[in-house]
């Protein structure tokens, strides 16, 4: 029989999966009011400050310098490159029910690089959950896939995909790369660097695009609001609980939460904004919960050294 986790030991996931499945309504209420680059800028700027004064004001211990860069690094890939590209492929017309799928990969691509990077080798029962969960998503963004193809202007661009695809590499590294030598310095220190990180490849982005064009930024309470969350909610309790518990758990397993992200975006989508929610979406919800229930019960991971 699977040992299922305690309620104490669910709260932290619980938290991650309602935070971070608001990143989606976030980046559609944001797009006509400012451009993506810039508001990431402004989103990792509040975040690194937060986590600067929190770890101030409780005297974390910081990291040497010398280990500087591998914190940069962390938060360069699991999100300024993540989101910039994401956001970047979006803008350029790719689906964000697409990107959402291309999501979906992320959990089993992480469970893959565990096992020659980490030693991290899963049971049958995450496969398993993985897979469900793969396609629960799948069966969540189905409709919204579909007319994003059927209405598009022009045929979707190989490079726009592959952009996606960077988008989902980027966060699997960066997630990896919490369990190496970084997951022994203090979280709050960690995140503050990791937020420098992330911010630098946002000021890169908006270099190159302010070459090219003006940026807009349409100060509206939406966008500010919008602003707020996503740097202390997103940027900073979100990805602080997700560190967390790749920390204290397995890569894969942890990773296999986000596959809740899509249906909750698509229910606050629907209570929201009034977007139809299909039978089949419905379906896809169960079948992605049952997914994620796989991974986080017993046996979810052994060490391949094991074997």
């Amino acid at each position: 029989m699977p040992r299922p986790l305690s309620t104490a030991a669910w709260l932290p996931a619980a938290a991650f999966v309602l935070i971070w499945s608001t990143g989606f309504i976030v980046g559609k209420a944001i797009v006509p009011l400012a451009d993506t680059s810039l508001f990431l800028l402004g989103r990792f700027a509040v975040a690194g400050l937060m986590f600067v004064g929190w770890s101030l004001a409780a005297r974390a211990a910081w990291p040497p310098l010398r280990e500087a860069p591998r914190h940069l690094l962390a938060g360069a890939l699991m999100q300024g490159l993540y989101l910039c590209a994401g956001y970047g492929a979006i803008a350029q017309g790719l689906p964000p029910a697409i990107m959402a799928l291309l999501g979906a990969l992320q959990p089993l691509l992480t469970a893959l690089l565990a096992i020659p990077l980490l030693k991290e080798l899963p049971s049958r029962r995450t496969w398993q959950g993985l897979a469900l969960g793969a396609l629960g998503v799948a069966l969540v963004v189905a409709p919204a896939m579909q007319a994003g193809l059927d209405g598009a202007a022009r045929p979707l661009s190989p490079w726009i995909v592959l952009l996606g695809v960077l988008a989902i590499v980027s966060i699997t590294m960066g997630t990896l790369l919490q369990k190496t030598a970084i997951a022994t310095c203090d979280l709050r220190a960690s995140s503050a660097w990791q937020s420098l990180g992330a911010l630098l490849v946002a000021a890169a982005m908006v270099a190159v695009q302010a070459a090219g064009a003006p940026l807009h930024w349409h100060g509206a309470p939406a966008l500010w609001a919008g602003l707020a969350w996503a740097a202390v909610g997103l940027s900073g309790a979100g990805t602080w609980l997700l560190v967390s518990l790749v920390r204290r758990g397995q890569a894969a397993n942890a990773a296999a939460l986000m596959f809740l992200a899509p249906p909750l975006a698509a229910l606050q989508a629907w209570l929201l904004f009034g977007e139809r929610l299909s039978g089949v979406q419905a379906l896809g919800m169960a079948v992605a919960g049952a997914g994620v229930w796989l991974c986080q019960t017993r046996g979810r991971m052994r060490h391949a050294e094991a074997r």
